[in-house]
């Protein structure tokens, strides 16, 4: 089993059943606060990189909701910045583990990566709740079911 840095929103119904999942299949979690994580440039980076910038943001911050960021129409240098500096708009959860990076929770790409140990959940069950939300990793609105995949690397 593996022994697995998770940052979380504080309060997250979606985040606390992620770690549900990746407790009850053994693994060890040392959580943190994405919110209040000192990040710099190079440690966002480390999850962020490869990724296309599109798939950095949480899609359910208030920023992105209202539209005063458009996730896919900005360069990765403005993204960076305002991330920094609003850490509502990463996407959830960052987790590390073994020095593998891993970004959004995809339940097969997470099985993949760490295991899950036959455990299940819908999307819905480990989303976060509203009109328009990032469940599992992905994006979409309640009527639009567009899966973004997630990214693990």
């Amino acid at each position: 089993m593996a022994h697995i840095t998770f940052y979380e929103k504080p309060g997250c119904g979606g985040n606390a059943k992620q770690k549900g999942l990746l407790l009850s299949a053994g693994h060890t979690l040392d959580v943190k606060n994405l919110l209040a994580e000192e990040w710099t440039r190079e440690s966002l980076l480390a999850f962020l990189a490869p990724i296309p910038v599109p798939h950095w943001f949480n899609r359910s911050a208030p920023m992105i909701k209202d539209g005063r960021i458009d996730p896919d129409s900005i360069d990765a240098e403005s993204a960076l910045t305002l991330m920094l500096e609003n850490p509502i708009l990463i996407r959830r959860p960052l987790m590390q583990a073994a020095g593998l990076h891993h970004v959004g929770f995809v339940l097969e790409e997470v099985d993949a990566w760490v295991g899950l140990a036959g455990q299940s959940a819908s999307e819905d069950e480990l989303g976060c709740q509203g009109n328009q939300h990032q469940c599992s990793g992905h994006h979409h609105d309640d009527d639009d079911h567009e899966h973004q995949p997630g990214t693990c690397r």
